[in-house]
């Protein structure tokens, strides 16, 4: 398995966002943090979660090639892990059709990946625009309002009760712990 510092060195040559890099780092702490839930390999979850987005500049106009090339550089750099593989490749179920979520680490994936966006919407409309004044109450209360944030796929994010088994409120609760935990790399 490739390690932290690869992926980051990985990430950081494809990926010139500083935005999309930070929506990188919170899917890997919340991914690293649902790992721990499942009693799964941090470290492995934390790569996929880094990494799931990595070619998104590079291949945003052609959404079907997403995940493909970085699937591609990951072998490159010697990546064998069928796992990882697999997780990466399940993000863009969407658009090509291959590798649907199913297991836990896929699935993980698939449902916090829009719950950070939402996460980091609700930090910036408080007051204090930081990451560690926010509560699940404040994310809940914002959840409802259909308006905020309209661009994320509530559904998807939802889905973590019926194919992770984990009540909303709890997997809110568990990504935004995580959140917190690196809100200074946020830049929140």
């Amino acid at each position: 398995m490739i390690t932290r510092q690869q992926a980051l060195e990985l990430l950081h040559k494809n990926m010139a966002s500083p935005n999309l890099r930070r929506h990188c780092y919170s899917v890997e702490a919340v991914m690293k943090a649902l790992a721990l839930h499942f009693k799964s390999d941090p470290e492995k979850w934390g790569i996929v979660g880094l990494l799931h987005d990595g070619d998104y500049e590079i291949t945003k106009e052609t959404p079907e090639k997403h995940t493909i090339l970085m699937s591609q550089w990951l072998k490159e750099l010697g990546e064998a892990d069928p796992e990882i593989m697999s997780a990466i490749l399940s993000h863009n179920y969407a658009h090509t059709g291959q590798n649907p979520p199913k297991n836990n680490l896929e699935w993980s994936l698939y449902c916090c990946d829009e719950l950070t966006g939402f996460i980091v919407a609700t930090a910036l409309v408080r007051p204090e625009k930081n990451l560690t004044a926010v509560t699940i109450d404040n994310i809940l209360k914002k959840w409802k309002e259909k308006s905020f944030a309209s661009g994320v796929k509530r559904e998807q994010v939802a889905e973590c009760e019926s194919r992770l088994g984990i009540p909303l409120n709890e997997f809110i609760e568990i990504a935004l712990i995580a959140m917190q935990a690196i809100a200074q790399d946020l830049g929140l």
